[in-house]
């Protein structure tokens, strides 16, 4: 058996030509979707995010306002700039890129943006919105993993999906999203800590690798015919590569990919949902607005 590889990019293209088109029924009424970015400090792996999702939102026709605060700003100086941005009625959306630096709470920061304009989905009311599976923003990269799921068809309702991870940014929304009824798999999760964890991983029918460990899951440790998510992105030292390091999943990708039936590559997979999804939640707080401004 040798896996369907998953083409996230070309997926994710789909959504953005769709976002993109969203995007010009506004502006005949005068909104253009704006995205606020705020980075705090030259993290160089945060500095690409940025400068990729700044990128996608030209291309969709939207705006964005570009923040880049010095490492030395205050926790006070980043929580008035996001109280200027809630009150912006041009401003649809508000994404803080994580991590901060460590003199600055990420709780208080998540917390001080409104909820409203929470397009990365982090803010407790969103989650508590997703969890009672109200409206309201899903966090992008777990959203964009059910939509590859289901742009694939791979069945979900009955499924045994394993979540290798427990992030509030991924694992734990992503087990959340796949317990619900218009996806209705058995979800388990487990992580780097669980005993025995090959036996767990086996069972999956779906598995789904968050735990940002390069290589971590093994062929021996995937059941014949699984669908293999990988959303670990994590850098490996590499003398001969251009920058000094290549990226890799958090799955061993040649000796899985001849034992599942479907399986996404590191780069090319979630990663490029992850932005797509991002977009579609900025196009939707837009398209609120004009409502409420109807």
């Amino acid at each position: 058996m040798s896996a369907i590889i998953i083409d996230g990019k070309a997926i994710s293209l789909k959504v953005r030509e769709e976002v993109k088109q969203r995007a010009g029924a506004l502006r005949p009424k005068g909104i253009v979707p704006c995205l606020a970015v705020i980075l705090v400090g030259e993290e160089p792996a945060s500095l690409s995010y940025v400068s990729a999702k700044e990128k996608a939102l030209g291309e969709a026709g939207m705006g964005s306002r570009d923040f880049r605060l010095a490492f030395s700003t205050t926790e006070a100086e980043l929580l008035s700039l996001i109280k200027r941005l809630n009150a912006d009625g041009k401003v649809h959306g508000i994404l803080v890129q994580l991590p901060l630096p460590s003199h600055i709470s990420e709780e208080r920061v998540i917390t001080a943006i409104d909820p409203r304009k929470d397009v990365d989905g982090f803010h407790p009311v969103s989650v508590g919105n997703m969890v009672l599976g109200r409206p309201g923003f899903l966090p992008c990269t777990p959203h964009g993993v059910l939509a590859l799921l289901r742009e694939l068809r791979i069945p979900t309702a009955g499924a045994h999906a394993v979540v290798l991870g427990r992030s509030n940014i991924v694992g734990k929304p992503l087990a959340n999203l796949l317990a619900r009824r218009d996806v209705n798999a058995t979800v388990t999760i487990c992580h780097t800590g669980t005993r025995d964890l090959g036996a767990i991983t086996r069972q999956a029918d779906i598995l789904i690798a968050a735990a940002g460990r390069a290589g971590l899951v093994t062929a021996d440790m995937v059941k014949e015919g699984a669908a293999v998510i990988d959303v670990g992105v994590n850098r490996v030292a590499d003398s001969t590569a251009r920058r000094g390091y290549r990226l890799r999943g958090d799955v061993d990708y040649a000796p899985v990919a001849e034992k599942a039936a479907w399986i996404t590559p590191v780069p090319g997979g979630v990663g490029p949902m992850t932005i797509a999804m991002l977009l579609r939640n900025v196009i939707e707080s837009a398209e609120r607005f004009a409502i409420e401004q109807l």
